[in-house]
C-alpha cells in the first residue's frame, strides 16, 4: 500500500524545510471624521495609485489597498504591513482608515467615487473596468473590504516533494498540479475559515437602504445576522448571477484557464443591452461578456502567477504555471490595527499545507454544489449550534466538523514546530481550538457583536471608535528615518512613473482597448 502524503512529508528533515513564502494585500476605506465614505482624491503624499508598489486603490478612490512584498517569516511580513499602515496613517490628515470589512456610512452609488488612475491608456483601462463593475453590480457592493493572503512554497520544497512522490513531469507542471490539489481541499474546507475568521456579522443601515433582506435590528443604524459569521461573503456582499453558469470547481489548470477565457469571450445579453459606451462616447465597460477580465471572477481562492508587462493573468498562468495561492475570503479583523494577526497567518499556513498533504480527489458537479451550500450555510448561520454540514453523504453539526478538522491538524503542527523549532504552529492551532471551546463560542463574529453591545454603539460608531484607536496607536509609532525616506521616495517616484506612462503611449484609448482585447 502506498504511503500517505502525510507520511511522506514526515521524511522531511529540518535541512529540507525552508518554510512558507507569504504576502498580504489589505484593503480599507478612507472615511471622514463622521464615519462617512471619503469624497476626497487619493492623497498625493501616498503617491500614484497606478504605479506605487505598496499603496494603491481597489474599486473606489476611497478604498485603499496596501501590499507587502513576499517574506519567508510571519513576523517580517506583518512588520512590513504595519510600516505601510504607519506611513498611510501619517498622511490621512483628518480622515480615518476604516477597520472593518463592511463599509462606513454611504449614500447609495453616487457617494462611492470610482478610482481614478490618470490619463494613460493603462490607467484608463483600470478605470473603465471599474465603471463596468458599477454598471453590472452597482457600486455599493464594491465598497466592501477584505484581506487577501498570498502563500507559496519555495522550489526547494517542490523539488524534494516531487522526488518523494516519484513524479517525473516538468517542475512547472508538477507545481501547478499540486497547487490545484491544495485548492480542491481548500474548497472542501473553506467554510472553516469563515467560522474561525468571519468578522462581519453586522452592517450599517445605509448599506442596505432600499434592499430587501432578512437581517435583524441591532439599533436604528445597524442590522445584523443573528448567527452570521461574514455578511461580506454572503448574498448581501460579493455575488454575481452571471458567473453562476461558469461552474469553476478548480480541478486543474487547463480547465480553469479555459473556463475563464470562455467567460471573457462569451456575450451576456444584459451587458450587451447596456453597451460599452454612453451616448457621449465615454466607455462604461471593457466588453459586454460574462467577465470583462479574469479578476472580475469572484472566488474564495485563486491560483496566481505574477504577470509581465502587457500580459494577462490567464496568459501568465498558461505560460509559466501557478506561482502562488491567493486566499480571498478573509474579513478584516477590526480588533487588529493592521486587519490580520500573526496567529491567523500561521494557522493559514498550517491549514493550507494540510490541504496539500490530504487526499484530494477531483470535484464533480454534485460535490461542487454541496461545497457551495456548506460555505453559504456557515457564512449565513455558522454560529448556530443547529447548523449542519454535508460531509461524506451525512449531515454533521458544524461544531463537530470544525473540531474534527482542527484536531486532525495537531500532528502536522507538531511536525512543523519540530522542523523549525519553537511552538509557533501549536500555539496558532490552540488559538483556533479555544474559539470553539464550551457552549458559547468565542469566534470573532460573536466577539464583534459582544463588543458592540458592551460599548452601547451600533456598527458605524463602534467601528469608527476602533478605527480611531488604531490610528492613534499607529501614529504614535514613529517610522525610522530610513523607512520614512524609502516611502517618500516610492511615492515621489510613482508620480513620476505615472507621468512617464501618460507621455509614452499617444494612441487613442479606443485603439488601445481594441488591441488589448485582441491580444
Amino acid at each position: 500500500m502506498a504511503q500517505s502524503r502525510h507520511a511522506l512529508f514526515q521524511q522531511f528533515a529540518a535541512s529540507d524545510w525552508d518554510g512558507f513564502l507569504k504576502g498580504v494585500e489589505k484593503e480599507g476605506l478612507r472615511v471622514d471624521a463622521h464615519g462617512f465614505i471619503a469624497q476626497t482624491p487619493h492623497p498625493q503624499a501616498l503617491g500614484s495609485a497606478l504605479t506605487h508598489p505598496r499603496i494603491t486603490t481597489d474599486y473606489s478612490e476611497a478604498l485603499l489597498e496596501l501590499i507587502t512584498p513576499v517574506f519567508n517569516s510571519t513576523g517580517a511580513m506583518l512588520e512590513s504591513l504595519r510600516d505601510i499602515h504607519r506611513f498611510v496613517q501619517q498622511n490621512l490628515q483628518d480622515e480615518v482608515f476604516w477597520a472593518a470589512s463592511m463599509p462606513c456610512e454611504i449614500d447609495g452609488d453616487a457617494s462611492i467615487p470610482i478610482a481614478e488612475y490618470g490619463s494613460s491608456n493603462i490607467g484608463q483601462l483600470k478605470h473603465v473596468y471599474r465603471q463596468g463593475l458599477a454598471v453590472r453590480y452597482g457600486r455599493v457592493m464594491q465598497s466592501i473590504a477584505g484581506v487577501h493572503y498570498n502563500m507559496s512554497l519555495p522550489d526547494s520544497f517542490w523539488q524534494n516533494w516531487q522526488q518523494l512522490l516519484g513524479n517525473t513531469e516538468s517542475l512547472r507542471n508538477f507545481k501547478s498540479d499540486q497547487y490545484f490539489w491544495l485548492i480542491r481541499n481548500f474548497r472542501r474546507r473553506s467554510w472553516l475559515l469563515m467560522l474561525l475568521f468571519g468578522t462581519s456579522p453586522a452592517l450599517d443601515a445605509s448599506f442596505v437602504a432600499g434592499v430587501q433582506h432578512d437581517l435583524a435590528r441591532f439599533d436604528d443604524q445597524t442590522w445584523f445576522g443573528e448567527a452570521a459569521t461574514s455578511l461580506r461573503m454572503g448574498d448581501l456582499g460579493y455575488h454575481n448571477n452571471a458567473q453562476a453558469s461558469l461552474n469553476i470547481c478548480f480541478n486543474e489548470l487547463g480547465t480553469y484557464t479555459k473556463t475563464l477565457d470562455r467567460a471573457i469571450h462569451t456575450n451576456w445579453p444584459a451587458y450587451e443591452a447596456v453597451g460599452t459606451r454612453r451616448d457621449d462616447g465615454q466607455f462604461i465597460q471593457i466588453n459586454t461578456n460574462v467577465l470583462q477580465i479574469e479578476n472580475e471572477y469572484y472566488s474564495a481562492v485563486r491560483p496566481k502567477r505574477t504577470a509581465e508587462s502587457g500580459e494577462k493573468p490567464i496568459q501568465a498562468l498558461d505560460a509559466r504555471g501557478v506561482e502562488y495561492i491567493e486566499v480571498r475570503c478573509l474579513d478584516l479583523d477590526p480588533f487588529s490595527p493592521v486587519g490580520i494577526t500573526a496567529e491567523q497567518v500561521d494557522f493559514l499556513d498550517l491549514f493550507l499545507l494540510d490541504c496539500l498533504l490530504s487526499d484530494s480527489p477531483r470535484i464533480d458537479d454534485r460535490e461542487c454544489e454541496r461545497l457551495d451550500d456548506n460555505y453559504k450555510d456557515v457564512v449565513a448561520s455558522g454560529r448556530s449550534l443547529s447548523v449542519t454540514l454535508c460531509k461524506a453523504g451525512e449531515r454533521v453539526p458544524v461544531g463537530v466538523a470544525a473540531t474534527g478538522i482542527l484536531d486532525g491538524l495537531q500532528p502536522l503542527a507538531e511536525q512543523l514546530d519540530a522542523l523549525q523549532g519553537g511552538e509557533t504552529y501549536r500555539k496558532a492551532l490552540a488559538v483556533q481550538q479555544a474559539k470553539l471551546a464550551g457552549d458559547e463560542w468565542s469566534v470573532p463574529s460573536a466577539r464583534v457583536l459582544h463588543a458592540m453591545r458592551e460599548s452601547g454603539l451600533g456598527h458605524r460608531d463602534w467601528v469608527l471608535a476602533m478605527s480611531r484607536q488604531h490610528q492613534q496607536t499607529l501614529r504614535s509609532e514613529a517610522l525610522s528615518d530610513e523607512t520614512l525616506a524609502e516611502f517618500q521616495s516610492q511615492s515621489a517616484g510613482s508620480l513620476v512613473e505615472q507621468e512617464e506612462l501618460e507621455a509614452s503611449d499617444p494612441r487613442p484609448f479606443a485603439e488601445f482597448l481594441d488591441a488589448y482585447l485582441k491580444s
